[in-house]
């Protein structure tokens, strides 16, 4: 089993999804306060999920994009085996600008899925390019007034991965469920994107998407798994935002999903899985369980 677990530690890599909570002082972190919060963590893990960058689209202003200090800072904090997952900016992956109820049809948005916006927002953030694993393109639940069909979905998309530099390294999040099909995953394999199974947002479970479609999934180099949990608002009611204690506990789901995550690093994909602390109550508790049910 250990050399097993070195095996597959090479071909998976488990994070969380942001890492600033001074709350997991005594899981992560030696204080709560007053650390180089990145940088500590990369000693514990070789992953994190960067969701900063994505609320990005106001209407009547620029798209907003990183600064290249903070860009800088985050690869100073980490070494060379370190990756990210990088949530694009949503000015790339919204249809139209969000609307305010009783405030009219919504606004198209003119940057989404702009060749030139990605170039501005990669570039804002060059001093990371060797340590980003994958660039995450989420998206919303796409109704008709938005996207006609997913056949108009996939042919914006592909337009947009061929006017991009090769390779991307894009992988793609969907929250229509009806778009998890054949076509959605052998459209990504032929353009070289990854697909992202996301457990939460009324999403199918991960564990079931992957039993039904498991011969198209395993034809990508690499996968994301993120484990969000399906009630954000209840879960900080009970935690009171503090995120050291296990309140929900889901260890059958995680025992399938440490199943399916080593039937993936057994046909050789990478997989990136990224814990929400809104799973369970704690990212760094859950994170322990599910490597203790792979063996890693």
């Amino acid at each position: 089993m250990e050399a097993d677990g070195r095996r597959l530690m090479g071909s998976i890599k488990i994070g969380t999804c942001s890492w600033k909570y001074p709350s997991w002082k005594g899981l992560v972190y030696f204080a709560a306060k007053g650390i180089d919060y990145l940088a500590e963590y990369s000693q514990r893990y070789e992953t994190v999920e960067i969701d900063q960058w994505f609320w990005s689209l106001f209407d009547g202003y620029p798209p907003k994009l990183p600064r290249r200090e903070d860009a800088d800072d985050y690869r100073r904090s980490v070494d060379d085996r370190f990756r990210f997952t990088v949530k694009v900016p949503n000015s790339l992956t919204l249809t139209h600008y969000y609307s305010k109820r009783g405030s009219g049809p919504p606004r198209e948005n003119p940057h989404f899925l702009s060749p030139a916006l990605w170039s501005e927002f990669t570039d804002a953030i060059a001093a990371l390019d060797d340590a980003v694993g994958l660039f995450m393109l989420q998206f919303e639940y796409l109704n008709r007034s938005k996207m006609k069909s997913q056949k108009e979905f996939l042919g914006r998309l592909g337009r947009f991965f061929e006017s991009i530099p090769a390779p991307a390294r894009c992988a793609v999040e969907v929250r229509n469920s009806a778009y998890l099909n054949a076509t959605f995953f052998d459209f990504l394999a032929d353009h070289g994107a990854a697909p992202v199974l996301l457990e939460g947002y009324w999403m199918p479970p991960v564990v079931d998407i992957y039993r039904r479609w498991r011969n198209e999934i395993i034809a990508h180099d690499a996968v994301v798994i993120r484990l969000h949990g399906g009630d954000r608002k209840g879960m900080e009611e009970r935690t009171k935002k503090k995120w050291n204690a296990i309140v929900e506990p889901m260890d059958n789901d995680l025992d399938a999903i440490a199943s399916m995550v080593r039937d993936l690093a057994d046909n050789d994909v990478r997989v990136y899985v990224n814990v929400n602390n809104h799973y369970e109550g704690s990212a760094p508790l859950t994170i322990e369980k599910l490597s203790s049910m792979m063996g890693i």
